[in-house]
C-alpha cells in the first residue's frame, strides 16, 4: 500500500497561481473618469489664483462691467508697482516671512519636544496634562484677545513683531500631531538602546527623536508656515501698517477711496501669494516626500 505523503509546505499554504502573482505586480492605471475628476478638481483650485492676476491685469472700470473679463488685459505690471508702492509690499514681505518662519520653526521644535514627552516618557499628571492641552483647541481665538492684547501694551510690544511671533510658538494642533506619530514611528526600544549606550536626555532627542520625526516635522512645518503668512485677525490688532506690517495688514490698506480700486487689491493679494507659491514650486518634492515618508512606514 503506497500511502500519498504531503509536504508540510503543501499542507499549510497554498503556493501562489501564476495569475495571482501577475495580479499583484500589475501596476494599477486610472481611467478616464478618474482623469477628469482629477482635472476638474485642478481646474476648481486654480480658477481663483487665475481669477486674481486676471483681475489684476485690467482696469477698475473693466472689472466693474457685466459680464467681468475672463481674460488678461495689459495694465498687470502698472497694478502691481502701485500695490508694491501703495501697501510697502518689500517691508510687509519681509516682516511676514520672519514671522511665518520663526512661528513654523518655533512649533516645529517644541511641539516635537512636547509630543516625544507624551508619548515615549512616564511621569505624574500625564493624560491628564494632554487632555488639558487638547481642551485649548476647543476655545475659540477671539476669547483670548483682550486678555492677550492687555499683556503685549504691558510688555511694550505694541507694533512689533514679537507680539505676533511669541504667543503662536507652540499649538495644541502641533503637539497632539506629533505625539500621535511619534506613537508608532518611534520604538521604545530605541530609547532604551540610547540610554544603556549613555545617552544623554537632549542626546536621544537630537540623534533618535529628531530624524524618527522628520516626515512629520516637514508637514508640520508647511501646514505652520502657511496658516502663519495667511493669519490676519491678531496680526492686524497687534500690528499697523505704517509700523511693521506683515502682507495681510499691508493689504487692507490697499484700494482706499471713495470708490476701492479692485484692480490694485487683486494686484497686492497677487503679491502676497506669489511667495507661497515658488516655495511649493521649489520645496515641492521634499514637502510631498515628507508626505508619503510619513504615511508609509515599515
Amino acid at each position: 500500500m503506497n500511502a500519498k505523503t504531503t509536504s508540510p509546505t503543501a499542507t499549510g499554504r497554498r503556493s501562489a497561481s501564476p495569475r495571482s502573482v501577475h495580479r499583484a505586480g500589475r501596476q494599477l492605471h486610472a481611467g478616464r473618469l478618474t482623469y477628469t475628476i482629477l482635472i476638474l478638481f485642478t481646474a476648481g483650485s486654480l480658477f481663483p489664483l487665475v481669477w486674481t492676476a486676471v483681475a489684476a491685469s485690467r482696469s477698475n472700470e473693466r472689472l466693474a462691467q457685466t459680464p467681468p473679463p475672463f481674460w488678461f488685459g495689459g495694465n498687470l505690471f502698472k497694478n502691481l508697482k502701485i500695490a508694491w508702492t501703495d501697501a510697502n509690499m518689500g517691508t510687509a514681505l519681509l516682516n511676514t516671512t520672519v514671522v511665518a518662519g520663526s512661528i513654523a520653526l518655533g512649533t516645529v521644535f517644541f511641539s516635537t519636544l512636547a509630543g516625544f514627552a507624551f508619548a515615549k516618557l512616564r511621569f505624574r499628571f500625564k493624560n491628564a496634562l494632554l487632555l488639558l492641552v487638547i481642551g485649548t483647541m476647543m476655545i475659540p481665538p477671539q476669547l483670548s484677545v483682550v486678555p492677550l492684547y492687555m499683556l503685549v501694551a504691558k510688555l511694550s510690544w505694541t507694533d512689533q513683531l514679537q507680539a505676533v511671533i511669541l504667543p503662536t510658538l507652540v499649538s495644541a494642533f502641533g503637539v497632539f500631531f506629533m505625539r500621535q506619530y511619534l506613537i508608532e514611528a518611534l520604538p521604545t526600544e530605541l530609547i532604551e538602546a540610547a540610554r544603556v549606550d549613555g545617552a544623554s536626555s537632549w542626546r536621544v532627542v537630537w540623534h533618535v527623536v529628531f530624524p524618527a520625526a522628520r516626515p512629520a516635522m516637514a508637514v508640520l512645518g508647511m501646514l505652520t508656515f502657511v496658516m502663519a503668512w495667511n493669519d490676519f485677525f491678531w496680526p492686524i490688532i497687534a500690528l499697523t501698517q505704517n509700523g511693521s506690517p506683515t502682507v495681510q495688514v499691508a493689504l487692507t490698506g490697499l484700494g482706499r477711496g471713495y470708490i476701492p480700486d479692485q484692480s490694485v487689491i487683486m494686484a497686492g493679494a497677487l503679491l502676497g501669494t506669489l511667495p507661497l507659491l515658488l516655495a511649493f514650486v521649489l520645496f515641492g518634492r521634499q514637502i510631498v516626500g515628507g508626505i508619503m515618508q510619513g504615511a508609509v512606514k515599515g
